[in-house]
């Protein structure tokens, strides 16, 4: 099986590349990226993969590079994005040319390929601010640019023929630790702010509720569909519901004496709530930790600990 994954230096890229050299049935993984993060350090220290993966240095609007990358491939998962928080409403110009346009040059390639398999990994975001608990029904309705484009995204990848299996994977906030880290995600922000400041920095009231599912949980989850007999279509992929306070309780309880500061706490911010009960899971089974465990796994893959008082 030949693999590309679009964002394959990225935070959940990296990891999923990782996750697939260790499957006898994948022999190639083309990791296809700009190094927009400019992460480069990720490609150094212990070797893996024998020889399986490669380095495909390019943008997904490139579509002539796009175009010869996706030559033979068997499965392509298409996780490049520009990606900010739920409600995050900046930058339009850049989520509509990378998550919308950039996702139709990624569906034209495969076309043009003939893959067999596409999963495109979209955002619980396409739900915006819902009052029930959002299922595979719930009609999306994004009022955000990221969350729009997202959904574009999705439009695009309806087109495909029914040659190719196309699954669409609508994610909760991903978490945890990886080897191409990110800090903007609001869980991994408060476990370095809280390893190295001994403080918690929380917008608003801290009672808004956002969608989760651990990289762990993630990486594996999006491993094992080309392995399985997950049919075509659209599906959640969450695994808690929490409150921003509830997040900030369980981290002072790893890091007790983390003091926590309110910004702008009069702020009353938009929930986005996903039932866990989705119908992804009917296929792929995984042994949750609690988020405790999470955490004080995350805590101890820091090189140190900043001073506590």
């Amino acid at each position: 099986m030949k693999v590309l994954i679009t964002g394959g230096a990225g935070y959940v890229g990296y990891a999923l590349a990782i996750r697939l050299a260790a499957e006898p049935h994948v022999q190639e993984i083309i990791l296809y990226d700009n190094l927009s993060r400019h992460n480069e350090i990720i490609f150094f220290g212990l070797p893996f993969g024998d020889g399986k993966i490669r380095l495909v240095k390019a943008d997904i609007l490139d579509a002539r590079k796009l175009k010869k990358a996706m030559q033979g491939v068997d499965v392509c998962y298409h996780l490049a994005a520009k990606v900010l928080t739920p409600f995050a409403n900046q930058d339009p110009h850049f989520f509509e040319q990378i998550n919308h346009w950039g996702t139709s040059e990624v569906v034209e390639a495969i076309e043009l390929a003939a893959v067999k398999q596409f999963i495109y990994l979209s955002s619980t975001s396409v739900y915006d601010r819902v009052t029930e608990p959002a299922t595979e029904e719930t009609i999306p309705s994004p009022h955000t640019y990221y969350g729009i484009s997202k959904l574009r995204g999705e439009e695009h990848v309806k087109r495909l023929p029914a040659a190719t299996k196309s699954i669409v994977i609508r994610s909760g906030n991903i978490y945890g630790h990886s080897p191409s880290m990110r800090f903007d995600a609001v869980i991994n922000n408060f476990m370095f702010q809280a390893n190295f400041e001994n403080t918690i920095s929380i917008h608003g009231t801290g009672a808004q509720t956002r969608a989760f599912i651990h990289i762990d949980h993630a990486i594996e989850t999006l491993a094992r569909i080309p392995f399985t007999e997950l049919p075509s279509g659209t599906y959640n992929m969450v695994a808690k519901n929490l409150a921003v306070n509830d997040i900030a309780e369980a981290i002072c309880t790893i890091y007790p004496s983390c003091d926590r500061i309110f910004i702008n706490q009069h702020l009353m911010l938009g929930s986005i709530q996903v039932s866990t009960e989705s119908k992804l899971w009917d296929y792929i089974a995984y042994q949750q930790k609690s988020l405790l465990e999470e955490l004080a796994e995350f805590k101890d893959k820091f090189a140190f600990t900043g001073k506590q008082g």
